[in-house]
């Protein structure tokens, strides 16, 4: 039986309603707990998706303060709720809608109430329940036995009944016709109170998009409760306009877009928008959840089983082996003072040149710690489903006209502005359409802007300036030497410089910021920059009147190759040596290391030019052989034969004494390799 929550009953008027339908939409409201609505008060907009409200009220004695949520919302909701009760009560807990879908709600209770089902269907769902009927003015008293609806057919129309069938407390088995009967009341409060709750989430259930949120306080008295949450919410938007005057500084507008989905109207609610970003993220609060648990047991408590034998297979001695197997375009601004007229002439024309809007912008400004905040002074109304656009910035700000130009924007620099935020207030980051001379020149985009900063922003191409590039680059030079342990570091680099030609055709001066992108790997020679981005240099040029302007920007490219010295030419190493960055110290063993090397390379070509001999003469050996064999065969030639052996005695001699030669090179060779290595062990400079 499901736990008890209300004890109230219903009313013969409530009951004559159920007779009729007893799902009605009425009847469920009727039994809905009474609860006060507290108005929104306050509202503040983040740049992060969500928001905070403020809501407050008065409740009297006995009422319960209720807040409707948004279902995707009370992770939120539930996460950030601060509660306070202004006279001194305290907050007794806080009640919410379940997460449960309603099939599962309803599936608690002990009976259904279908959406078509006539009256006696209920009640017969309910078998065994105790009821009390009124007829007239007779009262009977009895436990259902069963209700069924009875149709009866005549020749002229077809009618039905429903009718009752109950065990009276006197003992007897009446029908009764429901038609006739003015009320019906559960006896047992229990069931009663059962049915007031069933209908009760029906009522809750139809409105899907809504969860409500019941705050109970203690303290008797009327009280001041003040609920304050976060929920998700459309960040709010900046547009700002940059309007030039003759003279002196612009005038900077800045507008706040907000838009209201809170599901609620925001009447009078002091507004607030907040520039910043502060960490936020979805907590999963409102779902319930569960942890699987082991189901663990004492071995003692379990029952042993029976052990069955499937007989022998095999006899003695033998083993028997079981296996087991174990898984947005931007508004047009608000023309003070402008009305457009016709396009006639100069005057009609000066009517309408913008000028800044007609706009009292009464906003606070603070910094909220990492954050900055703009107060409307003004009570805002924002219905539901609707936006509004209100102004929170109307001042004059410290302004530069400039182009600017950079190597991607092709031929034309860009019409620019260097604005500084002198405006003692942080400027959030949005569009920027900009008008000069009473017309519109462009628009541009800018970041945050927090106070004392400064940007430009460009909005327009400026087509009376144009800038050609050319590239020139030098080949590497050898700047430093180091070597140690037989490697030699030499450190080179080479020069670059890209020539800007910038022609001003137009009959006024102009001032140009160029940007020249940053390399990595490369410096700049000789020409300092007016300030540094993460991703380029800027140089401030003077134009001139009609005329043209040269800016080389030299930059060059450091960079070390290593070698091992034991792998190089002496050539190599001689150019190192004419080097004049090299230390004389290092001067002298490079050249002792140069001289080490031709020693060894020429050991080398010895040794290489004794094998090559040996090897000539050994094939000699083997023809001279050869001929003497052939000749040993033919009678008569025994004197050539003889020549062919003292040609072979020879030869032996000379083999002979390359190969001592050979044998001294060799010795040579791994004496000069070890001097060498020991001169490269030693090199340090």
């Amino acid at each position: 039986m499901p736990k008890v929550l209300l004890g109230a009953i219903f009313s013969a008027t409530e009951v004559a309603g159920m007779l009729k339908r007893v799902y009605s939409i009425q009847l469920a409201a009727a039994v809905a707990m009474a609860a006060a609505d507290l108005p929104i008060r306050d509202v503040t907009l983040y740049k992060h998706g969500v928001a905070h409200f403020s809501r407050s009220g008065e409740l009297k004695a006995g009422e319960v303060a209720r807040l409707d949520f948004k279902p995707e919302d009370m992770n939120d909701v539930l996460k950030s709720l601060t509660l306070t009760d202004a006279n001194g009560g305290k907050v007794s807990g806080v009640r919410y809608d379940s997460s449960e879908p309603l099939e599962k709600r309803l599936s608690d209770f002990p009976f259904a109430v279908g959406t078509e089902s006539a009256l006696a269907s209920f009640l017969d769902s309910v078998k065994g329940a105790q009821v009390e009927l009124k007829l007239g003015a007779d009262t009977v008293r009895g436990t259902i036995l069963s209700a069924r609806v009875v149709r009866e057919t005549d020749k002229d129309r077809a009618a039905q009944k429903e009718m009752l069938v109950l065990l009276a407390d006197s003992g007897e088995i009446r029908t009764f016709d429901l038609a006739a009967a003015s009320a019906v009341r559960f006896t047992d409060p229990k069931l009663q109170t059962q049915l007031r709750d069933y209908l009760g989430v029906l009522n809750q259930s139809r409105s899907k998009d809504r969860r409500s949120v019941y705050v109970d306080a203690t303290g008797a008295g009327t009280r001041q409760v003040v609920a304050s949450y976060m929920t998700p919410s459309p960040v709010w938007k900046s547009s700002y306009r940059l309007i030039f005057a003759a003279q002196g500084d612009p005038t900077l507008e800045g507008w706040a877009i907000v838009d209201n989905t809170s599901g609620d109207d925001w009447t009078n609610v002091r507004l607030a928008v907040v520039s910043g970003k502060p960490v936020s993220f979805i907590s999963n609060l409102y779902e319930p959840r569960y942890v699987d648990r082991p189901v663990a047991e004492l071995a003692e408590n379990q029952a042993v089983a029976p052990i069955v034998d499937t007989g022998a297979v095999s006899e003695k001695n033998e083993e028997k082996v079981a296996s087991v197997a174990r898984l947005p375009s931007s508004p047009a601004p608000m023309m003070g003072q402008a009305v457009r007229r016709g396009l006639g002439g100069a005057e009609d024309r000066a009517a309408y040149q913008v000028a800044a809007s007609s706009v009292a912008a009464p906003v606070a400004a603070r910094q909220a710690g990492e954050l900055f905040e703009y107060s409307f002074s003004t009570p805002v109304t924002v219905k539901q489903g609707e936006s509004a656009m209100l102004p929170f910035l109307q001042q004059k700000l410290t302004t530069r006209k400039l182009l600017v130009y950079s190597e991607n924007y092709g031929m034309n620099p860009r019409d620019a502005a260097e604005i500084t935020n002198n405006t003692g207030k942080t400027l959030d980051g949005g569009p920027v359409t900009v008008y000069d001379a009473g017309t519109y020149a462009g628009e541009a985009l800018v970041e945050t802007l927090p106070m004392g900063d400064k940007r430009l922003i460009s909005y327009g191409v400026d087509l009376g300036t144009r800038v050609t590039t050319a590239f020139d680059s030098s080949r590497a030079v050898v700047r430093e030497i180091h070597a140690s342990r037989g490697i030699v570091t030499a450190k080179s680099a080479v020069a670059e410089t890209k020539t800007y030609t910038i022609k001003n055709v137009d009959a006024k001066a102009k001032t140009l910021i160029l940007e020249h992108n940053q390399r990595p790997g490369y410096s700049l020679l000789e020409r300092k920059p007016l300030e540094t981005t993460a991703t380029a240099y800027r140089f401030e040029i003077k134009l001139p009147v009609s005329g043209t302007e040269t800016v080389p920007i030299k930059e060059e490219r450091v960079f070390d190759q290593t070698y091992a010295v034991s792998n190089i030419t002496p050539d190599l190493i001689a150019a190192w040596v004419q080097n004049r960055s090299l230390s004389e110290a290092g001067r002298k063993q490079l050249e002792q290391v140069a001289a080490k090397k031709r020693e060894v390379a020429a050991n080398a070509a010895s040794i290489a030019q004794a094998e090559s001999s040996i090897n000539d003469l050994t094939r000699d050996q083997v023809r001279i052989r050869s001929n003497m064999e052939s000749f040993n065969r033919v009678s008569g030639q025994q004197e050539q034969v003889q020549q062919y052996a003292r040609q072979l005695a020879d030869t032996e001699k000379r083999l002979v004494a390359l190969r001592d030669s050979q044998v001294l090179l060799e010795r040579t060779r791994s004496t000069l390799d070890a001097e060498l290595k020991a001169l490269l062990d030693r090199l340090e400079f």
